[in-house]
């Protein structure tokens, strides 16, 4: 029989589609966001009319104590912390699947007289979503710098103990489907699987974190749609595939991105560490000031603007987009070239640029823009550095080699805006910086470009 609670699930399933469909786009982002989280209102609302449902003074607790700790600060993130927030937000996703599939242990007395399919989805639910947990929070530790970006590792014995942590929890798995009832293998088996999750992700390189907190997001999904068949709660099944799936075609994408597989990144990446050595060894480095920048700027028929990470860092996007805004009255051609990884996150620039009103035909994706390069006048590189480093084409001994980057060393001129030479988050020098036709323009980007706006309103 047709109940209310089918029919809101329904309802509930199409809203999670369709502002998945909206996510596709930057201008229809904002509205499938809402249209999502709107469908998570109603599969809420459908799982509380759920006979027999009980404890609501700890269910109203649990909602208002949520809403208290997460809406300030979702409200308060700054965009640059935007990856490290939702690194931080997966993280706890995973670790409440965890510990519904303890209380699911524990309500069945270790799964006495429960269908195989039970145990087996919690047992899996309960792995998955404690190595996701502490995996993020290692994660959000190296986006936050509080943990080194650094890969952290033993060495040659980094694999060994990676797979015995894991086949510990699968052991520990195994004894409680075979019968064993005793708490202390439910908590072994949440213990080792956390720990195999930071044993996972500290070998793992800051600049593959974004890729790492992807798969991470994916896995979540994943513990939670298994822990939605264990609790036959068909809005966890459904909306944690929809994240599985949307979560590991986003990791292949970011993969390919970066020209990685995601075995060699789970296996150990590189960068992250913290360099204060010049990033370029070899060649000349010739700065210039903000007047000369503006000059260059005002006279070039078109010009590039390519964002990275420092941009965020010194929310220059407004900034950025006053010096656009002025360029483009004076007839210049102004484009924004994005590339997949920019910043912390995909599409870590696309939402910085939006916040400060580009125009979305001005952002164009790397594929899109590569070409208009070697007919571009001018170059200008934002805090932008792994993403623009040629050696990812020449140099076949870098680390990044293979990787797709922007083609900006094809300009007829590059002017870099950063604050030092220090290298990227990957830890690579840039030979771009010692380019003839590079120039540089130290500083914070937000008050150089500022600079640079005073110098073309008085020309």
């Amino acid at each position: 029989m047709i109940t209310l609670r089918s029919v809101l699930y329904i309802l509930a399933f199409a809203l999670f589609i369709y502002g998945l469909m909206g996510l596709t786009g930057p201008r229809t982002a904002v509205r499938g966001n809402a249209i999502a989280a709107a469908g998570m209102v109603v599969a809420v609302v459908a799982t509380l009319l759920t006979p027999g449902l009980g404890n609501w003074w700890l269910i109203a607790l649990g909602l208002v104590l949520g809403s208290v700790i997460g809406v300030p600060a979702a409200r308060r993130v700054k965009m640059t912390a935007m990856p490290q927030m939702v690194a931080l937000f997966n993280g706890v996703g995973g670790g409440a699947v965890a510990l519904t599939a303890w209380v699911e242990f524990r309500e069945t007395a270790g799964f006495q007289g429960e269908p195989a399919f039970v145990s087996v989805s919690t047992l899996f639910a309960a792995i998955i979503g404690s190595v996701s947990f502490w995996g993020s929070l290692v994660a959000f530790g190296k986006l936050q710098e509080i943990v080194p970006g650094r890969p952290i590792t033993v060495g040659r014995l980094q694999l060994p103990l990676n797979v015995l942590l894991l086949a510990g929890a699968v052991g520990c798995a195994v004894a409680i489907g075979l019968g064993g009832n005793a708490e202390w293998l439910l908590v072994a088996l949440l213990v080792l699987a956390g720990v195999a999750g930071i044993a996972v992700v500290l070998p793992i390189g800051g600049a593959d974190m974004p890729v790492v907190v992807s798969l991470l997001n994916a896995s979540t999904g994943l513990s939670a749609a298994a822990a939605g068949l264990a609790l036959s709660n068909t809005a966890m099944i459904v909306a944690g595939m929809l994240v599985g799936a949307s979560g590991s075609i986003l990791t292949d994408q970011m993969a390919k991105a970066m020209n990685r597989s995601i075995p060699s990144i789970v296996a150990g990446g590189f960068g992250g560490g913290a360099t204060t050595a010049p990033a370029v060894t070899g060649g000349s480095v010739r700065a210039v000031s903000a007047a000369d920048v503006a000059i260059q700027l005002a006279y070039a028929g078109q010009v590039i603007v390519v964002p990275g990470y420092g941009m965020a860092v010194a929310q220059a996007q407004h900034a950025v987009q006053d010096m656009a805004k002025l360029l483009t009255d004076r007839g210049v051609a102004v484009d924004y070239a994005i590339h997949p990884v920019a910043g912390r996150m995909p599409g870590h620039m696309n939402v910085l640029l939006a916040e400060a009103d580009v125009p979305y035909e001005q952002l164009k994706e790397m594929d899109e823009i590569n070409d208009e390069f070697a007919r571009t006048d001018v170059a200008l590189v934002i805090g932008a550095n792994d993403v623009t480093n040629p050696a990812a084409r020449s140099d076949p001994n870098s680390p990044i080699y293979g990787m797709p980057i922007l083609n900006v060393d094809q300009a007829k001129a590059v002017i870099v805006l950063k604050r030092s030479m220090r290298a990227g988050f990957a830890g690579v020098d840039n030979p771009l910086y010692t380019d003839p036709k590079t120039t540089m323009l130290f500083g914070d980007a937000k008050s150089s470009v500022r600079e640079v706006v005073e110098e073309l309103k008085a020309l």
